[in-house]
């Protein structure tokens, strides 16, 4: 999920020069502290003992009171209090404080990981129930169970959603502009199955040419979408050590690529998450997104009474996978062993393609994938566009995950950081670079 930011991120500019300094704050050692769940002691859990599970998650994880209601029918001593934090970023920091105020036992009996900081749960493994079990052994594919298993073979999280990525846009700015707006000829028009960065911006200087209206939102969504294509973006994984950033060609192009279509007038300007981002789906500021399958729920949500979103099955550079969650179960729990049936069957066929058709959360289930509910599903607000083949199709581009390491967040949020600099006016591109590599040197000088 979102950044699953969400999938999903909460964006702001000026709190985010301190990405590097939080990770360090984080991993202080641990020390004991009581729970503030109110749970009862360990061991009191039983078939016929009334408990209360708390599932802690962050924007729309699809998981609906009628739902948990469900559970609760089938485990009628289960009441599942769900708790939900506004961002991926507020949850994220949640769950850090945790691991350097206690043993982890202020967390919910369920928690939400989004991927990007899930190694920043592999630090803290020893707080976490090793989930490996037979029965659920083969559920997800496979790149996403490794995304969540330790160097020691333990399952800290079952997975939940994943992200692969499409191209949202509007139809109507696009035949304003005289560009195709049937989605298969713009998937055409942006490359089909060889759609490259350079044809998406191209399109997009013929799209602002014709139009007062943006190619896209903003640097950061755009960044995360091209920079999920490394390898291995910000870390070497022999070494698990940061990269010297000055020495990243890698980055340093995808850099580049993006704010030369800042100055050539494709970008809004827009941080995603931020009051500026959401008035701008009213104001047509924009006229395509980077779209993992859970960026409908907050397309939609933004743009009511906005005619024109459709969703085009095509991604620049192939595949791509932009969020996706896992469901962990932390050990200082009282009910660890309830939690565990618990995020098994939320995280179960039935319920990730529930989720899908709820929230548009597509499942890293094999065999909710290639269920007829997920196949046949249409989005109505999407000009009934076949979202639940397109974005099976965009999931079977992904050739597999990139490696992210503890350092993978703070160091994305670094260059994140300048981009937002620069798209946003008050920096230029080589000065924020500088800054950026500046404070990622510093820090691997501490490491």
């Amino acid at each position: 999920m979102p950044s699953k930011n969400g999938p999903v991120r909460s964006r702001t500019v000026a709190p985010r020069r301190a990405a590097l300094a939080t990770l360090a704050v984080f991993v202080l050692p641990l020390t004991a502290c009581g729970s503030l769940l109110g749970q009862s002691p360990a061991g009191s859990e039983g078939e016929d003992v009334p408990i209360t599970l708390t599932v802690s998650t962050f924007n729309n994880f699809g998981y609906t009171d009628e739902l948990l209601a469900e559970y609760t029918e089938e485990h009628p001593n289960v009441t599942v209090e769900h708790i939900v934090a506004p961002t991926s970023d507020e949850a994220r920091l949640q769950m850090l404080k945790a691991f350097t105020t206690g043993d982890g036992s202020e967390l919910a009996d369920v928690v939400a990981a989004e991927v990007d900081w899930m190694p920043e749960l592999m630090r803290h493994s020893e707080l976490f129930e090793d989930l490996t079990d037979p029965e659920v052994d083969k559920r997800w594919v496979g790149w996403k169970v490794a995304q969540a298993t330790t160097p020691d073979a333990k399952l800290l999280g079952y997975g939940t959603d994943i992200g692969p990525e499409a191209i949202c846009y509007r139809s109507d700015l696009f035949e304003e502009a005289g560009l195709p707006t049937d989605r298969e000829e713009v998937a055409n028009l942006l490359g089909g199955k060889d759609a490259t960065w350079e044809r998406y911006f191209e399109v997009g200087r013929q799209f602002t040419e014709k139009s007062d209206a943006a190619w896209f939102d903003g640097a950061t969504g755009t960044f995360q979408g091209m920079i999920n294509q490394l390898p291995a973006a910000f870390e070497d994984p022999a070494t698990m050590k940061p990269t010297e950033l000055a020495a990243n060609s890698e980055v340093r192009a995808v850099y580049d690529h993006i704010t030369g279509a800042i100055g050539d007038g494709l970008s809004a300007g827009l941080v995603q998450w931020t009051p500026e981002w959401t008035a701008g789906f009213q104001e047509n500021a924009f006229a395509t997104m980077l779209c993992p399958g859970w960026m409908m729920g907050p397309i939609e949500s933004n743009s009511q009474g906005v005619q024109g979103w459709d969703v085009a099955n095509v991604f620049p550079g192939g595949g791509g996978n932009w969020g996706g969650s896992f469901l962990a179960v932390p050990s200082a729990g009282a009910y660890t062993e309830e939690a565990k049936k618990l995020a098994a069957w939320l995280t179960a066929p039935e319920q990730q393609t529930r989720a899908f058709t709820t929230a548009g959360a597509f499942p890293s289930q094999i065999e909710a994938q290639g269920s007829k509910a997920v196949q046949t599903y249409t989005n109505p607000f999407f000009n009934n566009a076949p979202v639940g083949k397109i974005f099976t199709a965009r999931a079977q581009s992904i050739d597999g995950a990139p490696y992210k390491g503890q350092y993978y967040f703070a160091i994305r949020d670094e260059v994140s950081n300048a981009l937002t600099a620069v798209d946003t006016g008050s920096s230029s591109p080589e000065i924020a670079w500088n800054q950026a590599v500046q404070t990622v040197s510093d820090f691997r000088l501490q490491q």
